[in-house]
């Protein structure tokens, strides 16, 4: 126990507790879109409540998730980081089968797991890190710009549709492939990179800039970033309303200059981004400073075992609602029950990772991937 309380002394504390709390949004979006349905959809004239947590179209929606994907490139960076400034070619090898392995784990995991939680994060996260294998080489300039390219394509494939449905021509089989069946090779690419609920193209956005981020700590001037962060997010809002005010009936407008996260367009790649960034920096810069406080230690090892936690909330989940039918539809039950989920995750984690060093599913996935 001795040599793992020192490995733990020298670990980065941010990117743990910055995963442990962006998995407790994960965890209350979800519940509240799988609780109630199209009914948890902000309507105009609903409570201020049901606009925010709207897990669809609301201000938090894709958020937290996307500060996982963040997270996730912070993670590639930190755990390539010797071997690259080293030059390292066999490390450097070693890395990227590690990495491919990881993401094909989780990729087919998530393959299953979607088939009882529809839309989860997990396929995507996978298909995330075999890229990352391929990526973490690069200059910091020129994997900025494949990130700013993965938003651009996802914009340029939103015009190219908006455009097709003017003539009468949309492109149903690439942004509705469930008509063609959505498990043949194809359907699961296009799933994978343009139509799923995390989608590659634009979403390695967040993934390149998390490994650019992770390649300059603990070197972050973490206030000043995330002041960047909040601006840029505010200034896309801005934008927003400027481009499309007075323009409801223009569905060429209200798409490319969407906010929303299913239109993939550029302003609401940047300004999720701008948010994901803001985040993992004052939660990294709140953590490093109190990183001996109990609820600050409580979440770093909760957020070592985010993919058991992960997994653990879609099988409560059906138990409880599904099964038991012990929660009843409504934003106050959801929000309760991600509440107390949360509670005992982070506690039964704390104990968990005391104890066992790691979470059961994170043991499968080091095995596996290294």
């Amino acid at each position: 126990m001795a040599a793992v309380s020192h490995r733990r002394a020298d670990r980065l504390v941010g990117p743990d507790v910055t995963r442990a709390v962006a998995l407790i949004g994960v965890v209350v979006l979800n519940y509240h879109g799988y609780l109630n349905g199209m009914d948890a959809a902000a309507r105009p004239g609903s409570a201020w409540a049901d606009r925010l947590f709207d897990p669809f179209e609301g201000v938090l929606a894709t958020r937290f998730a996307a500060t996982f994907m963040l997270v996730a490139g912070v993670g590639v960076s930190l755990l390539t980081a010797r071997a690259c400034a080293a030059s390292d070619r066999p490390a450097i090898s070693e890395h990227r089968w590690r990495l491919v392995r990881r993401g094909v784990l989780l990729y087919a995991g998530g393959f299953l797991l979607n088939w009882i939680w529809d839309g989860t994060i997990v396929f995507f996260y996978g298909a995330a890190f075999v890229i990352a294998a391929l990526l973490f080489t690069l200059r910091t300039r020129w994997l900025a710009g494949f990130g700013a390219t993965a938003a651009v394509a996802a914009q340029a494939i939103q015009w190219w549709g908006v455009r097709r449905g003017e003539d009468g021509r949309f492109p149903d089989w690439l942004f509705q492939p469930d008509t063609l069946g959505s498990r043949s090779p194809r359907g699961l690419l296009l799933d994978t990179f343009v139509n799923g609920t995390h989608p590659l193209l634009p979403w390695l956005a967040f993934l390149c800039a998390g490994m650019v981020i992770g390649r300059s700590l603990p070197h972050v001037p973490y206030l000043r970033v995330a002041a960047g962060g909040l601006a840029i997010t505010a200034l896309t809002y801005l934008v927003n309303h400027l481009a499309t005010n007075g323009r409801a009936s223009d569905e060429m407008a209200v798409t490319m200059w969407s906010t929303q996260p299913y239109d993939r367009g550029m302003l609401y790649t940047i300004g999720t981004l701008g948010t994901a960034v803001a985040a993992f920096c004052l939660v990294s810069f709140v953590a490093e400073h109190f990183r001996t406080a109990t609820a600050i230690r409580a979440l770093q090892m909760a957020g070592q075992m985010t993919l058991s936690i992960y997994v653990a909330h879609v099988f409560v989940f059906n138990l409880v609602v599904h099964w038991m039918e012990w929660v009843d539809p409504g934003l106050g039950s959801a929000l309760l029950f991600a509440g107390t989920f949360w509670v005992m995750a982070m506690l039964i984690g704390s104990v968990w990772v005391r104890f066992a060093g790691m979470g059961p599913l994170e043991r499968v996935y080091r095995r596996f991937g290294g």
